[in-house]
């Protein structure tokens, strides 16, 4: 099937444009925001005993967030990949600031995931709170924004996947792209439309298994456990999903095949399930009642 005639900018204001990539990010922290929240106000998720944040605490909390997504998606961009290819080393070396230029493309994951992490243990540390519970309590919403994230990514036209065969490969090529670039970098053979397929698995299959995870083990009770099963489940569904992802352009070469994308989720997955372990080896939190 050909690329639809998508138009990255939904509203063009002056010289104001509101892009549905923006938009993403705003969706992804607003509904990720609210469901927070209403984790919080749910007692039976905590055994009877108080959330690990208030309400207000998370508040405060979602402009930390915002500002580590932000800083740390690009510094990561620019560190894990910009770095990596010779061509964009000569780029920045001729240009510093195009580090600066956010709105021409170019965030990571795993760079927004660390801005996110060094976030939230300075605001914890700040308020006094758990770090490893804060993040039980922040790790459901993720999927929430990555979903969003995904689906501008596809409306984008960027991150397309390899050359296939399948049915519902697409041709990332369109009069747009055309008259943007002068020509289809993505060719005009069809491709895997990967960015759906991280949607659906980053996005919606990830926020229906932490809400299992959340809703029905009750795993907010032991510390890590949540955290655990996010990076876990992360970490297996980007790897296995880097195989039908085109490759970065320019970026060297690792053993057995690795791509950068594999080999900065390789330790998520290290780190998640030895925390779920951790997690299900302690007993679940207690409530300490006063004496009557």
């Amino acid at each position: 099937m050909t690329f639809p005639e998508f138009d990255p900018v939904l509203l063009q204001l002056g010289p104001l444009a509101i892009r549905w990539y923006a938009l993403a990010y705003v969706a992804g922290i607003l509904l990720g925001w609210r469901y927070a929240v209403r984790l919080i106000n749910t007692p039976r998720l905590w055994g009877g005993s108080a959330p690990t944040a208030t309400a207000a605490q998370i508040d405060d909390l979602v402009l930390w967030i915002t500002l580590g997504v932000i800083l740390g998606g690009r510094l990561g961009y620019v560190l894990f990949y910009m770095l990596g290819n010779a061509e964009q080393r000569a780029i920045l070396a001729q240009n510093p600031l195009e580090v600066f230029k956010v709105w021409e493309g170019g965030m990571s994951f795993h760079g927004g995931f660390l801005g996110v992490a060094v976030a939230m243990a300075l605001f914890a540390w700040r308020s006094k709170i758990d770090p490893l519970r804060l993040g039980d309590l922040v790790a459901p919403v993720v999927p929430i924004g990555l979903l969003f994230g995904r689906l501008a990514n596809f409306i984008n036209g960027e991150l397309w996947g390899r050359v296939t065969e399948v049915p519902w490969g697409v041709v990332f090529c369109n009069a747009r792209i055309e008259q943007t670039y002068g020509f289809c970098p993505a060719g005009t053979l069809p491709r895997h439309p990967s960015q759906l397929y991280e949607a659906a698995l980053e996005g919606l299959a990830l926020f229906v298994i932490l809400r299992l995870c959340t809703h029905r083990l009750l795993w907010l009770q032991r510390r890590g456990a949540i955290v655990g099963t996010f990076l876990l489940g992360y970490g297996l569904a980007r790897v296995a999903l880097e195989n039908v992802r085109q490759p970065d352009q320019g970026m060297p070469a690792f053993p057995l095949g690795l791509t950068m994308g594999m080999m900065l989720s390789i330790p998520m997955i290290l780190v998640g399930a030895a925390l779920i372990w951790r997690a299900l080896s302690e007993p679940p939190r207690v409530v300490d009642h006063e004496p009557a």
